[in-house]
């Protein structure tokens, strides 16, 4: 019966991949919400399936980071491996096997300070991360409390999520944040959650800029612009 049933999980997993695990990829990639993902899939596919295989593919292109930036690793997670195996009697079964990406990044010697105390004098949020995110070629991030809130804070959470508009609160919601900081590439989409956070006095990150070495601390402005 145990047999059985493994037979049959990974028939599953096969057929799953087969026929949504490209797709859902493909879409994610292009900046879909697992909301819109869901909705451009052909094949019964679970929501919380969506949200996972999105997240995973956030962390292996590094749009996701589970190690503080230049920490000295990237855990890209897992990807998604099928291998065929036969027992004694011929019988074939397929088993999913996440194989772990390691990638090695040296050690960062962080330039630290908060936002305001710089160069920056005169020039809005808006206009400086989008600089700072130019000049870095796009390796910047931007540490993220969501899961935390998520999961030890929901009534933090939600005042969070109130300060969002809706395509905002899609992509937030839709991912599947675990209990702790990660860290989310700085690119448009979360600039203008930053902002948006920022002037409302919901925001207490850290900005992390690779190419130029700065770690840059945002911390709640109320009001103020």
């Amino acid at each position: 019966m145990a047999e059985q049933e493994y037979f049959k999980n990974a028939l599953s997993d096969f057929t799953y991949e087969a026929a949504s695990g490209g797709a859902i990829r493909h879409l994610a990639d292009l900046g879909y919400t697992v909301k819109q993902i869901s909705g451009q899939l052909s094949f019964p596919t679970p929501y919380e399936r969506v949200q996972k295989t999105v997240w995973q593919r956030l962390l292996e292109t590094g749009v996701l980071l589970a190690e503080e930036p230049g920490s000295g690793k990237r855990r890209s997670g897992g990807r998604a491996e099928y291998v065929i195996e036969r027992d004694k009697y011929g019988r074939t079964s397929f088993r999913l096997a996440a194989r772990d990406i390691e990638e090695k990044a040296g050690e960062i010697c962080w330039k630290e300070r908060k936002f305001g105390e710089g160069g920056e004098a005169g020039r809005s949020l808006a206009v400086y991360l989008a600089d700072k995110y130019k000049e870095n070629n796009g390796e910047a991030y931007i540490s993220c409390s969501f899961g935390l809130l998520l999961h030890k804070e929901p009534a933090a959470f939600e005042a969070v999520l109130a300060a969002l508009n809706e395509r905002q609160q899609e992509y937030i919601t839709g991912l599947p944040w675990e209990g702790k900081r990660c860290y989310h590439r700085l690119d448009q989409r979360m600039q203008e959650i930053a902002i948006k956070l920022y002037h409302v006095g919901k925001l207490r990150e850290t900005c992390f800029f690779m190419k130029t070495e700065e770690k840059v601390t945002l911390e709640p402005q109320g009001n103020q612009g």
